[in-house]
């Protein structure tokens, strides 16, 4: 979700404005979703990289997202969406570990949109959690090296048990995956959309799925 500093430079607007503006694309998204069926959505909210931001920002960004949590649970729950969360949980403040926790055990039986947030989340510090897992598993004797494959790391990973994404759609015109769902996006649609992320609607969303649609997926295949 790019392009919330951008879009407030090009306003003469603070930095947060940009991402209280971004906090309501996430709705726009999320309505598209549950609109198209789509069952899995995660929002890469926050990553690793991003607790090195000046203090003043990230904790107004972590102020924006206690409020997003506390003032969309209702939401939530009225459409019935489940709320998860991956990523280093135990770094974001306590209040708002406490207002996270809340709403995903208040939405766990929800069952309309698998709603995952990334905090504090980085694929490569995931990729690692998840080998030391494994590592530990082999050390314990409860796993034979050579009996590690594919599903082995798979469900080693923060996202164990929620399938890999059919779609990325990255905005405001950059070309990177920036260090998300490394393991998973290996034959993932990309599409990438020049909106910045505070003007993403329900309409661009859409555009994105109409997009993917049209691509002949092989999985390196003929």
């Amino acid at each position: 979700m790019d392009g919330n500093g951008r879009w407030a430079r090009e306003r003469g607007l603070p930095r947060i404005e940009g991402h209280r503006r971004g906090a309501e694309a996430v709705r726009a998204c999320t309505a598209g979703c549950l609109e198209a069926g789509v069952k899995h959505l995660t929002l890469y909210a926050f990553s690793k990289e991003n607790w090195q931001r000046p203090p003043d920002e990230v904790k107004s960004l972590m102020s924006l997202l206690d409020r997003f949590l506390a003032e969309r649970i209702a939401e939530i729950m009225e459409r019935n969406i489940r709320l998860r969360a991956i990523g280093h949980l135990q770094d974001l403040p306590e209040k708002t570990r406490r207002r996270l926790d809340e709403g995903i055990a208040r939405s766990a039986h929800n069952t309309a949109l698998n709603l995952t947030l990334a905090l504090s989340y980085g694929a490569r510090t995931e990729i690692v959690d998840a080998t030391r897992a494994i590592a530990r598993a082999v050390q314990a004797g409860t796993l034979a090296p050579d009996a590690i494959n594919e599903e082995t790391v798979t469900n080693a990973l923060y996202t164990a048990g929620t399938p890999d994404p059919d779609l990325l759609i990255r905005t405001s015109g950059e070309m990177r995956i920036s260090n998300f769902l490394l393991w998973q996006l290996s034959y993932t649609e990309i599409v990438v959309t020049p909106k910045l992320w505070p003007e993403f609607s329900k309409e661009d969303f859409f555009a994105a799925v109409r997009e993917y649609a049209q691509r002949n997926r092989r999985f390196g295949g003929v």
